[in-house]
């Protein structure tokens, strides 16, 4: 069997997987293979990383490098995930804007997939770029910088420029989080209350599993200094305070997931959900995620209620979040505060994909555009008319990969599909 994702739903192509021993092998490596990509965590559920050719790891490259305090910015190298990052940061006095559910995540690949977190104050997690330096196809080291013309449109690249090697981001002075969470917070809430429910902490996540007209679970991380409003709370905008820790899947186990009940903690204690330590989420499962402008929630929520006898058999749990926007190009927040509707789905994907089309024909009103690095089957000429910087992107391409060295089915079919002539 070959290379399997995470989830291991997924096999990939690749003939082998690479580990270079210095920049001068990786760059030797790129020019050498006619086809190349990176592996990273394998967090992804589609193709959108796969090759027929070699897989190049840089899971030993994953140093902190330079925490420039004047610049209030941090350096690491390509193959770092968050939980690691977040593990060298905690020994200094600065800490990341923002984290997404799960710390196991590489930092180049979450930014290259616009992977967000949560919080309507806080932009995506490849918002916090500054600069980011990679190896193209000719083998040559590219670095682009904040301001510079194309650094936009080279941040989130999908994998479809060459390989991260190097990644700036801006931090912030090391700050401190409670988690709180409720029980049952009635969807007809966000009908008048959807800004003050997202926006009533740093940080909110809802759960629900569609089958009643409510939120099964809220939680929200907010900073220490806003932590007394919160102390001795009785009421959520319905919904009511937890007695005990919980996780979002009912029957799981309360020790994978980051500390509830207000108990104090730094920021990267409490932001994700789950511990680096343990398995994430339910393990073995698929996802799929749609992004679309925030005032369109209520309805988009209401919309998906609609189908729930369809997703109840699939269905682990969802988590609707908000993010602020960025003007990243091919990010699903480019110059639009979003809200996101997240699926975790049972491990059949025959089933699952089945009933995304139904999903996405329920979302399409909203202009919901899925996460590049989960489950979809929206057509490739809608998903191209979302992104109005896709030709802007293509010709990033036809730069420093013109005859597709990085590419493979999911970006032609996606991204490529115009051809430049």
């Amino acid at each position: 069997m070959g290379y399997q994702n995470w989830a291991g739903n997924f096999t990939y192509g690749a003939t082998e997987r690479i580990y270079p021993e210095s920049m001068e092998h990786l760059q030797q490596l790129v020019r050498e293979h006619r086809q190349i990509k990176i592996s990273g965590s394998g967090h992804t559920f589609n193709s959108i990383t796969d090759t027929h050719g070699v897989f190049i790891s840089l899971r030993h490259w994953n140093r902190m490098l330079e925490l420039n305090e004047e610049r209030g910015t941090v350096t690491v190298e390509g193959g770092i995930a968050y939980g690691e990052l977040c593990a060298a940061l905690s020994e200094t006095s600065y800490a990341l804007h923002n984290l997404a559910s799960l710390p196991h995540i590489t930092v180049a690949g979450a930014v290259a997939t616009a992977t967000h977190g949560s919080g309507s104050g806080n932009a995506s997690l490849a918002a916090a770029v500054e600069a980011i330096e990679l190896v193209g196809a000719d083998g040559e080291l590219h670095t682009f910088s904040r301001g510079d013309r194309e650094f936009a449109g080279v941040v989130v690249n999908l994998g479809a420029l060459g390989i991260v090697t190097k990644l700036t981001l801006k931090v912030v002075p090391a700050y401190t989080v409670r988690q709180f969470v409720y029980e049952n917070l009635p969807f007809s809430q966000l009908a008048v209350h959807a800004e003050s429910i997202f926006s009533g902490a740093y940080s909110v996540s809802l759960f629900t599993d569609w089958q009643q007209p409510a939120f099964h679970q809220v939680w929200t991380k907010c900073r220490e200094e806003d932590g007394a409003s919160y102390e001795g709370r009785t009421d959520y905008y319905g919904a009511v305070p937890a007695s005990a820790p919980l996780h979002p899947l009912p029957d799981m186990q309360t020790e994978n997931c980051t500390e509830q009940l207000g108990r104090p903690g730094m920021w990267h204690e409490r932001l994700a959900h789950f511990r680096m330590e343990f398995t994430p989420s339910a393990g073995q499962e698929l996802q799929s995620e749609y992004l679309m402008p925030r005032e369109h929630v209520y309805e988009a929520v209401l919309a998906v209620h609609g189908l729930r006898e369809h997703l109840a058999p699939l269905l682990f749990v969802s988590e609707v979040r908000t993010i602020a926007a960025d003007d990243l190009w091919l990010s699903p927040f480019y110059n639009q505060p979003s809200a996101a509707l997240h699926f975790t789905w049972r491990d059949d994907w025959q089933a699952v994909e089945r009933v995304l089309p139904l999903l996405e024909e329920a979302l399409a009103p909203f202009n919901a555009r899925p996460h590049w690095g989960k489950l979809f089957t929206v057509p490739e000429g809608t998903l191209q008319g979302q992104f109005e910087k896709l030709p802007q992107f293509r010709e990033l391409i036809y730069k420093y990969d013109p005859d597709g060295k990085f590419g493979n089915e999911f970006l032609d079919t996606y991204i490529r599909a115009a051809q430049k002539p």
